[in-house]
């Protein structure tokens, strides 16, 4: 379990510094590195919200 809370942090923290990058530049790193619609970048996505799902239940349980 511990890897996957280390895993779901760094997803976590990847995902705030790009919302920081968004609000305050408007600047979407991850659209940058891999374009707009493609298939890594929704991957991404979807990683980071299960990192927020999974430590929003570690905290709970």
């Amino acid at each position: 379990m511990k890897i996957i809370n280390a895993i779901a942090s760094i997803l976590i923290i990847i995902g705030a510094l790009n919302w920081g990058l968004v609000g305050l530049f408007k600047v979407n790193l991850v659209e940058s590195i891999f374009k707009k619609d493609s298939l890594i970048t929704k991957m991404i996505y979807i990683l980071v919200g299960l990192a927020g799902l999974w430590t929003i239940l570690y905290l709970i349980f």
